[in-house]
């Protein structure tokens, strides 16, 4: 892991992600970008805090002053990062645009290992017409690993790593994940969690977690198994249970129709559980 992204809005649940990524790129000799999005459907471009508008449709009087004030406010930002984590590279960016999509360029453009974004923490409950969040549409299209914070961490110190997963074969793709971040904190116990329905699935889920530890080498293991009706509410309620300072999950990207009728349980658990939550694809 060489570079990391902080999207900010400047709000409250941003700037716990800011202080989980200097922690984090101080820990992984790591450099980090911060990204403020000024939400402009009608423009796109790119504005340095240290340099000028790159982009000429950008001339109204308002969009100039709300330019400058980002600017003071990301200076602020970086005075902060210099404070807190002076070994720690940090470069600040401004765009204009879609937020979601000035930030998944940034992600392509930067080539970014991991994005670390503030999310609301969402109680259990339907809502099927209600938008999904920025943190949870990023869970689903980044293409590389997503980290969502939700509370304070000024020590953002790793005790105890959860890895939910049902540890089908796809699982194996975590290993090489698990292993970098068993390396970033050695202390850490790690957690092999399967959530099943009912008692009687208990025995096959600890002989496939067992088989996933053989596989790939891990001899130092805890394994789980929680009872829950669904996966999406069992998974936060154990993390919280067992006072799980980081819960990791695959997810699947899906958008349109398929993911209004099944939305992915990684970005369920993302917004709901109040531990930091890792995400990323097989693939990533």
């Amino acid at each position: 892991m060489q570079h990391l992204l902080v999207p900010t809005d400047f709000s409250a649940e941003a700037h716990h992600a800011f202080e989980v990524a200097l922690q984090l790129a101080h820990r992984t000799d790591s450099r980090l970008t911060l990204l403020h999005v000024v939400d402009s459907p009608g423009a796109t471009g790119m504005v340095s805090t240290g340099g000028a508008l790159s982009s000429a449709s950008i001339n109204s009087v308002f969009m100039v002053q709300l330019l400058q004030a980002t600017r003071h406010r990301m200076q602020t930002l970086l005075a902060e990062a210099s404070r807190l984590q002076p070994g720690v590279l940090v470069h600040d960016m401004v765009e204009t645009g879609p937020v979601e999509a000035a930030i998944l360029d940034v992600v392509k453009q930067q080539q970014i290992d991991l994005v670390v974004v503030g999310a609301h923490e969402h109680r259990a409950g339907f809502h099927l017409f209600t938008p999904d969040s920025v943190a949870e549409r990023l869970v689903r299209l980044a293409p590389c690993p997503v980290l969502t914070v939700k509370h304070p961490a000024p020590r953002f110190d790793v005790h105890s790593i959860v890895f939910a997963s049902d540890f089908a074969p796809e699982a194996d793709a975590a290993a090489p994940q698990l292993r970098q971040l068993r390396a970033a904190f050695p202390e850490a116990t790690l957690h092999l969690l399967d959530v099943v329905a009912a008692p009687e699935e208990f025995s096959a889920a600890i002989e496939r977690i067992h088989a996933f530890a053989a596989r790939h080498h891990f001899e130092v293991y805890e394994p789980d198994v929680y009872s829950s009706a669904e996966v999406r509410t069992g998974i936060p309620r154990y993390a919280q249970q067992a006072h799980a300072d980081l819960v990791v999950m695959l997810t699947h990207g899906r958008t349109g129709l398929r993911h209004l009728l099944q939305s992915s349980i990684a970005e369920s658990v993302a917004v709901k559980a109040s531990a930091p939550v890792l995400t990323f694809h097989p693939h990533a």
